[in-house]
């Protein structure tokens, strides 16, 4: 803290230079004698303003120095100068001489004293700076301290009130959705392909729910009007949706926290919070979208070892949405382990990181820097009534989260997740055996079967046996992700990530041996693989008025690469068998407030030619 000016500075060594003009004696000085400066005052108040940035080294020598040669001066004049050893004067006296007492003043031993004057307005002025700097740091002192040990809360609240931390957030929607005006098939096209093949693309949730094919409009005796069974891709649509959310989360005791969020909600659909508006004034679905504990091991130097939790929970794993919609919450445990490096230094020191699910789409993890990760989770999916049938995930990670280079962190994970009992199942001729290997959710692109028997598409399909169908792949998926978040030009951080993933489950041979030839969706070739590029400009996180950021991505993912279920329900309108670009722009109107604005276009990779492009305008707000 600067507390005084230079020219104050200069004003107030001189005096104190001044004052160093000691008792003059009648003896004059000595050739070889040395004038000392006043150590106590002059010298420690030059070290006090080059250590305050009031004025550099050189500059206080410079002003010792000249003090010096002024007090040599004085004592030359008057022929006093400092007692030493070889004029014989005694310590004692020498002492007294150079410490300030009084010198040839009348009435005590002839002594007089020189005192060196500092004007009041000087005085005024020093008094007006260190006032007018003092006053930001204490207050910032003050209000740290009220924060800290909650002076704003009064005493007789109880002691819960303050280990509850609510949060809460709304998202408003435009979403606007141009369908390609040669796309084959869909509602406008209904009927058979020139070699006889029912033209899609199938809503295969649809066609599930309504029990049998017949009765969703799927067969060419169509009962029931088509649009049940065959997804729109000829008419573009407009629609006003919302998204809300209220969360309070808990701490038990140290580390130990719970947590719920509830959240407007489309029951039936877990990658998605979205409500459509336009039900004739009918009331929204509200539901529990979260609802956990977490347990986070901190040591003495709040280094987080580990965390573990269990419930309905945030995705813990590094991820994008090639593989993990953000809407997509996990049911289940999980853990997280780290082995941190780089203990003993103070890179961390003052490093904030941001919240690892800002960038839209993108998770960051758990926010660790300088830490080897390891983990693991297991979430039932389906609850079967035979409990070896039920349907599981089990995923793991391993991973290094490594601050760089000041706030430049590097993100790696691979990742495995092997989905268990989802695959389907052929029932014998007349029997519902395996009915329950029907998906309760999906949203477009994995290649089904008829779990019922292998004319299913045909005419023949009736009530007795049952048209369900299931995913002809199993879905053991390996997921490589790297982000690199470059935040070398300040607030403005440049933000790399490139996303691989590969089913390894399919098994092209194990199908045909169980199914035969007769596929709904699919001529079965093996299509496993999806990638993303994306880059992000901008800020981190926005938080205020004028924050943004920008971001581009190239998106690749075939058909079985990853669940159609839970994978990103915007791009190509859900699901997987897509491609194309994605752009977005993010900017801040207000303190915890932003527009979003993102744009899509997507084109099938295989099968009939399906275009569509996305534009969504999401006005946000969160506290």
């Amino acid at each position: 803290m600067n507390t005084v000016s230079k020219p104050l500075a200069l004003v107030l060594t001189g005096s104190l230079a001044a004052g160093t003009g000691l008792a003059q004696a009648a003896t004059p000085a000595p050739a070889d004698a040395v004038i000392p400066v006043k150590k106590s005052t002059l010298v420690n108040l030059v070290d006090l303003l080059v250590q305050r940035g009031v004025i550099n080294q050189a500059e206080g020598q410079g002003l010792v120095q000249a003090a010096e040669q002024e007090a040599a001066a004085a004592q030359a004049e008057t022929g006093h100068a400092k007692p030493t050893a070889a004029t014989g004067s005694s310590d004692a006296q020498t002492a007294a001489d150079w410490s300030g007492e009084p010198a040839n003043v009348p009435g005590k031993s002839g002594k007089t004293k020189h005192v060196g004057y500092v004007p009041e307005f000087v005085k005024k002025e020093i008094r007006d700076q260190v006032r007018a700097e003092l006053k930001a740091e204490v207050l910032q002192d003050v209000k740290r301290d009220a924060k800290d040990e909650g002076w704003g809360i009064p005493g007789a609240l109880p002691e819960w009130v303050a280990a509850i931390h609510p949060s809460f957030d709304v998202r408003i929607r435009f979403a606007d959705e141009f369908y390609g005006k040669d796309n084959v098939g869909g509602v406008e096209n209904v009927g058979l392909d020139p070699v006889g093949n029912f033209v899609g693309p199938y809503n295969w949730l649809a066609i599930n729910r309504a029990a049998t094919g017949n009765q969703a409009g799927l067969t060419t005796q169509v009962s029931l009007n088509p649009n049940e069974a065959i997804l729109n891709n000829q008419k573009d649509r407009l629609r006003l949706r919302e998204r809300f959310r209220l969360g309070f989360e808990a701490n038990l005791a140290d580390g130990l926290k719970a947590g719920v969020r509830f959240a407007t909600s489309n029951i039936n659909n877990p990658v998605s919070n979205d409500q459509t508006l336009g039900n004739t004034g009918q009331s929204y679905q509200f539901a529990i979208d979260r609802a956990f504990l977490q347990y986070d091991f901190l040591d003495e130097r709040k280094t987080n070892w580990f965390s573990l939790y269990a419930g309905r929970i945030i995705n813990p794993f590094v991820s994008t949405d090639v593989v993990f919609d953000p809407d997509l919450s996990f049911e289940g445990l999980a853990g997280s382990f780290r082995l941190p490096f780089n203990r003993g230094s103070n890179k961390l020191a003052g490093y904030k990181a941001p919240n690892p699910t800002a960038r839209f789409g993108l998770n960051q993890g758990q926010q660790t820097p300088d830490s080897l990760f390891v983990t693991l989770g297991v979430f039932p999916l389906q609850d079967i009534d035979v409990s070896v049938n039920d349907k599981w995930l089990y995923a793991g990670q391993v991973g290094a989260d490594w601050l760089v280079w000041h706030d430049s962190r590097l993100n790696l994970a691979a990742s495995y997740y092997e989905f268990q009992n989802v695959q389907a199942r052929r029932n014998p001729v007349g029997s519902h055996a395996y009915d329950w290997t029907a998906p309760q959710f999906v949203q477009k692109g994995n290649s089904m079967v008829a779990i019922s028997d292998a004319n299913t598409l045909l005419p023949n399909c009736t009530d007795t046996v049952g048209c369900l169908f299931g995913l002809a792949s199993e879905f053991k998926v390996f997921n490589a992700t790297a982000m690199f978040d470059y935040a070398g030009f300040g607030d403005t951080h440049v933000l790399f990530t490139a996303d691989y993933a590969q089913n390894l489950g399919f098994n092209r041979q194990k199908i045909l041996s169980e199914f035969g030839t007769a596929f709904a969706s699919t001529d079965l070739q093996p299509r496993t693989k999806a990638y993303q590029v994306r880059v992000d400009v901008g800020a981190p996180e926005l938080r205020r008025w004028a924050d943004w950021n920008v971001n581009l991505a190239y998106r690749y993912v075939q058909r079985d690469a990853v669940l159609d279920a839970f994978t990103d329900s915007i791009f190509h309108q859900g699901g997987t068998d897509a491609k194309g670009w994605v752009m977005g722009v993010q900017y801040g109107l207000a303190k915890s407030t932003w527009l979003n604005l993102r744009w899509f276009s997507t084109d099938a990779i295989d099968g009939p030619r399906y275009s569509i492009d996305t534009v969504n305008v999401d006005l946000n707000a969160h506290f």
